[in-house]
Formats: C-alpha cells, sequence, structure tokens
C-alpha cells in the first residue's frame, strides 16, 4: 500500500491525550490539534482502538484516552495500527518473465524492501509516546511558553 498520513494523525493524536493525561479528549478536539476533520479523527480513532492503543467511552463526558501509559506505546506500536500492509510498495503485477530484469527484479527488491521495512520498525520502536510528550514539554519550555 505504501505511507499515507495516517500515522502522523495517529501518532499527534496519541501524544495530545498523553500530554493531557487521563483527562478524556472528544474526537473534535483532537481533530481541533490537527486542524482536521472529525470524522477522519474517528477513523483513527477507530483503527488505534482496535490495537488496544486507547479507549472510547460514549455519552456526555465521554471521549478518547490512552489504554496503555505512553512509555508502553512506541511510535511503531501506532504507525502498525493505521497502516496495513507492507510500508513500500511492491509490483501491482507480476513483471514479464520474458525479460532478465522482469524475472529477477521481484526477488531482489523483496530483500532490499525487507531490510528497509525491518530498520523502519527498529527506528520507530525505539521511541515512544512519553518520549515525544516530553521533547513537547521541552520545546515549549525553550520558547517561553506555558503548558
Amino acid at each position: 500500500m505504501g505511507l499515507s498520513s495516517r500515522s502522523a494523525v495517529a501518532i499527534h493524536a496519541l501524544t495530545l491525550l498523553a500530554r493531557w493525561g487521563g483527562k478524556s479528549l472528544t474526537s473534535a478536539e483532537i481533530a481541533d490539534s490537527l486542524e482536521s476533520n472529525p470524522v477522519l479523527v474517528r477513523r483513527i480513532l477507530g483503527s488505534l482502538r482496535d490495537a488496544g492503543l486507547v479507549w472510547a467511552t460514549e455519552g456526555r463526558g465521554g471521549g478518547w484516552t490512552l489504554a496503555r501509559e505512553p512509555r508502553q506505546i512506541t511510535l511503531h506500536d501506532a504507525f502498525a495500527a493505521v497502516e496495513p500492509g507492507p510500508i513500500l510498495s511492491r509490483h501491482p503485477h507480476p513483471p514479464s518473465a520474458e525479460c532478465e530484469v522482469g524475472r529477477n527484479i521481484q526477488a531482489l527488491l523483496e530483500v532490499e524492501f525487507q531490510d528497509a521495512e525491518r530498520a523502519m520498525q527498529e527506528r520507530l520502536g525505539r521511541t515512544t509516546i512519553a518520549d515525544l510528550r516530553q521533547r513537547v514539554f521541552d520545546i515549549e519550555r525553550e520558547l517561553g511558553l506555558k503548558r
């Protein structure tokens, strides 16, 4: 499938929820931070819920909260929840078996793409939502802004 903005939206939403601790936020409040549509945010949050990263509470005073501690949620967890399939797109159909490149390219690319995907998983697995929350706080402090 390839990359989309879903992972950035998911990580933003998780970091926002971590920033507010145990307080529930509505999809509209999260959408305001993203300057996005609440319907899109609800879809992303639904995927995060299905992955066990957030909880939803319905009704008055309801909203979304983290299902785990921010230090227990990695960027890879968020990415994997909203980006199904391989990170790098493969051939949409088999190339020509009559061509020496066509006969061999899929197997060659598969090795390279799998290595790249493992490297990305490893890198995203080293950073947690708690890490991002702390970086946000540090930047705001350096700028002299209140939190």
